[in-house]
């Protein structure tokens, strides 16, 4: 086992490597930089755009600026520095990192205590209304956009009366030290950003496992336990446990989900996430910011898949890693 986790280890370095090559070759098909719009500005003068693409290195030739990206990188630890922000890339990322961790983990949580029940459930009592109902709900879930779905729940939170909606907290608990009073208003919000987040996700793992649990009922393998006399409990018990190997496989990719796909989300619920950040970036043609929030969901996805295939090994004795 730890053999295994130290040879993905050492691939995830070239793996890496490969990626801030991408990385940076896409930012620099964006059309223009930093400085381009400050050039239909009459106030500043050409020499004055010279001066400042000279001062933030955007002068130099692309490899010359990556191998001094990758060099900050690999001596100190330090990602560039952003153009708009006029800070080091590295504490921007990290002063929204807690926020983005946690309702990043928050949201798989919440989708896999409801997903996996709904899914046993569904599947045990086939064509049943309970699995119609399901059914109907999850495919409403993986169609609706997750901006929409923030819209149609902002929208009704108003419609009763509701005077905080979006964000984390109520105004004047924003910025306040933390109290027991603070904890319980992030409750009253957080609730939003779960079900935005976590619905389309929640319905597509509810789709895959009561079509694992289908697969696996009907499989030889359980009508021979039957035929062993074991109870029906003990049938179903074998039947979820194999049922959930496949989705073990998913939540390797669901973590750097969250993180990218629902940047529009957290901007129409103002969230502290990376992702308006991320948006932000890019208009602004902010290079360091947007390769680094790039290098980020690549390191998690890697990360994420390692989890999977090391609780997967664990899940069922059949899986040996060499």
């Amino acid at each position: 086992m730890w053999a295994f986790i130290a040879r993905r280890c050492l691939i995830m370095i070239p793996m890496m490597l490969m990626v801030s090559i991408i990385c940076f070759g896409i930012t620099e098909l964006q059309p223009g930089d930093f400085v381009s719009q400050y050039l239909d500005n009459p106030r500043i003068s050409p020499e004055q755009i010279r001066l400042l693409r000279e001062s933030l290195g955007l002068d130099k030739p692309a490899y010359v600026r990556y191998g001094m990206w990758m060099k900050g990188i690999l001596t100190k630890w330090d990602f560039g520095y952003s153009f708009a922000y006029q800070r080091p890339v590295g504490e921007l990322i990290w002063e929204r990192m807690g926020w983005t961790v946690a309702i990043a983990l928050a949201t798989i949580l919440f989708q896999w205590v409801l997903a996996v029940p709904m899914g046993i459930y569904s599947a045990l009592h086939p064509y049943s209304p309970a699995d119609y109902g399901m059914t109907f709900i999850g495919f409403v879930g993986v169609s609706i956009p997750d901006f929409f779905l923030a819209l149609i729940l902002m929208y009704l939170m108003l419609q009763a009366g509701s005077t905080s909606i979006g964000g984390l907290f109520s105004t004047e608990f924003i910025g306040a030290p933390w109290s027991l009073a603070k904890v319980i208003d992030m409750f009253k919000h957080i609730w939003m950003p779960l079900i935005v987040v976590g619905v389309g996700g929640l319905a597509g793992l509810m789709r895959v496992m009561r079509g694992n649990m289908l697969d696996i009922a009907g499989s030889p393998f359980i009508t021979s336990l039957r035929a062993h006399g074991l109870t029906e409990r003990t049938v179903r018990r074998h039947a979820i446990k194999n049922a959930l190997n496949p989705m073990v496989s998913i939540a390797g990719a669901e973590l750097p989900n969250v993180f990218s796909g629902t940047i529009i989300a957290a901007i129409v619920l103002n969230l502290p996430t990376m992702g308006p950040f991320f948006y932000n970036a890019l208009l602004n043609h902010d290079q360091y910011l947007v390769m680094a929030f790039l290098m980020f969901i690549a390191l998690i996805t890697q990360a994420g898949n390692l989890l999977a295939d090391i609780a997967l090994a664990f899940l069922d004795p059949r899986i040996r890693m060499s």
